[in-house]
């Protein structure tokens, strides 16, 4: 199963939702905490797909 950033940022979504709902203190920092690591995680993972597709670019230009 291949992780997309699409995944990650529902996971983020649902963390910043529970954090909207919920009126414990520590409840909300742990979801608003876990809302920062997915989106910390879409974010890696796009600029992993964003260097991927560069080099393969740059390869393709070299063989021309």
């Amino acid at each position: 199963m291949s992780v997309t950033s699409d995944f990650y940022l529902a996971r983020a979504a649902e963390s910043a939702r529970a954090a909207a709902e919920t009126q414990l203190s520590n409840v909300k920092e742990r979801a608003l905490r876990s809302e920062a690591a997915w989106r910390a995680m879409a974010e890696r993972l796009l600029r992993g797909e964003d260097m991927r597709d560069q080099l393969a670019a740059e390869k393709a230009e070299q063989v021309r």
